[in-house]
């Protein structure tokens, strides 16, 4: 997980992609399914799905050690780089180079979500987890229904009814 911490750009569902990697591709910690459980776990719960799939992933392959390690191993270099790159940044923020460079890393970041997508979709979807998602959609977006309350209703339907 520290190689996704050093090289993960953007946060957020930005590092899904090269945990992706990590985990499945280049270690075989994971099967493709199993990611995909990995990560609908990590978005039931509150916080980074970063940190909340590394330490879950680090559990799945050596425990509560494992976990600890992969928490530590996806925090620690972008902290550690954070502290040490702050002041950099803070007297060339201003600098056209600086934005232009945030703005080129975006297009990639893209990329990689819409690869994931295509990798993840074949594997999750069926019927009733296509119901559930549109039914979720439209709770969100057309009702006004909070996300942690359609995010807890499916976990509830899935216990009972996809089993």
């Amino acid at each position: 997980m520290a190689r996704v911490g050093i090289l993960g750009f953007g946060g957020g569902p930005s590092f899904i992609p090269l945990v992706r990697i990590e985990a499945v591709e280049n270690f075989g910690w994971l099967t493709g399914d199993d990611f995909v459980q990995v990560l609908a776990m990590g978005n039931t719960l509150p916080g980074p799905i970063a940190t909340k799939m590394a330490a879950l992933i680090g559990y799945r392959v050596a425990g509560v050690l494992g976990a600890v390690a992969g928490l530590l191993g996806m925090v620690m270099p972008s902290a550690i780089a954070m502290i040490a790159l702050y002041r950099l940044y803070l007297a060339f923020q201003g600098h056209p180079a600086v934005g232009g460079m945030l703005r080129a890393v975006r297009p990639v970041i893209i990329v990689l979500l819409t690869m994931m997508v295509f990798d993840l979709v074949p594997r999750a979807l069926d019927v009733p987890v296509i119901l559930i998602g549109v039914s979720s959609f439209l709770l969100i977006h057309t009702a006004g229904i909070h996300p942690a309350v359609v995010v807890v209703g499916a976990l509830l339907l899935g216990a009972l009814a996809l089993r």
